[in-house]
């Protein structure tokens, strides 16, 4: 009897303890670059507000109700590839040839899988094609006219390249042409998130450099430099100087600086950001989420578009 009641408790023990639920978490950017608040009208402040709470607010409707982190991050990012106001899908700045070149990437840390798509040209949801590639495909990433044809075969909306236009792109746009010296500014998007579950997920969405060339692909669809997620440490999605990401591996190194050297999520993402890059010459910032819904949000730029929500709390957007 004795033994058949410690294996009931135990049991019952495994049980509560399984069945415990985390506090959800969300966090988002909208890129890093050159523009400060302080240089923004009172208008544009506002319509930055409420994309960004909207996307928030996309994203928690689905984990408050228990869903999964890798469908917050999809929903928040989407809202930001939807509006003119971010260098990703509607809005997403011209390359060399006054045409738009997409790129987008996400990660599931339950499961480590991964999708993404770059050099794409005419899927309006670039962040729902690299689901596609995640889930659809044996693969983690397809590229140009390759990614606009999967998406188009498994049902993704597309459209003409002209209507990822804005009118703000087009004028930064003639503006680089003129000076092509000048990056351009950095609107990239993405999310982070941690489900009640305990599940983390990352996800970026960009247009990447204004004016870039030859094919150039950034940080954004690349695993591990622009985004990574693993349920052990983190979610990272990356915005900036892509070229410096890449070299460095920053989202995977946040990840490898809290496992192997025990760090804290805003440890190792403040060294990362406002040490190692800076060295180097890096800019730009990133959103992380820890197992433990610890989050971060460091920038070396002017300025970061940034947001966040946790259970049971309001929203947050910062500037």
């Amino acid at each position: 009897m004795r033994i058949l009641f410690v294996i009931l408790f135990c049991t019952l023990g495994l049980f509560f303890t399984s069945s415990a639920q985390t506090k959800y978490v969300m966090v988002i950017h909208g890129g890093a670059g050159g523009v400060s608040r302080e240089a923004m009208t009172p208008e544009e402040v506002q319509a930055y507000t409420d994309n960004l709470t909207e996307a928030l607010k996309a994203g928690e409707s689905i984990l408050s109700q228990g869903g999964s982190s890798i469908d917050a991050v999809i929903a928040a990012v989407r809202i930001m590839e939807d509006s003119p106001l971010f260098n990703a899908g509607k809005g997403a700045v011209y390359n060399a040839e006054g045409k738009h070149e997409l790129d987008a990437s996400l990660m599931d840390g339950k499961t480590m899988k991964a999708g993404a798509v770059a050099g794409t040209t005419s899927i309006r949801n670039p962040i729902l094609a690299a689901r596609l590639v995640m889930d659809s495909s044996a693969h983690v990433m397809m590229a140009g006219k390759g990614a606009d044809l999967f998406a188009s075969e498994h049902g993704l909306e597309i459209v003409p390249n002209t209507y990822f236009d804005s009118e703000k792109a087009e004028k930064e746009y003639l503006r680089v042409k003129q000076k092509v010296e000048m990056e351009g500014r950095k609107g990239t998007v993405g999310a982070v998130a941690l489900d009640k579950e305990g599940n983390l997920a990352a996800a970026t969405s960009t247009g990447g450099m204004t004016f870039k060339k030859y094919g150039r692909i950034g940080d954004s669809p690349i695993i591990g430099a622009g985004t990574y997620a693993n349920n052990h440490s983190c979610a990272v999605s990356c915005t900036g100087h892509g070229e410096y990401f890449i070299r460095n591996s920053v989202a995977y190194d946040v990840s490898a600086r809290m496992l192997y050297l025990k760090e804290t999520v805003e440890q190792a993402t403040t060294f990362i950001i406002n040490n190692k890059l800076v060295q180097q010459g890096g800019t730009g910032g990133l959103i992380a989420v820890d197992k433990n819904g610890n989050i971060a949000m460091p920038y070396n730029t002017k300025g970061m578009f940034r947001g966040f929500v946790k259970e049971g709390e309001r929203t947050e957007v910062i500037f």
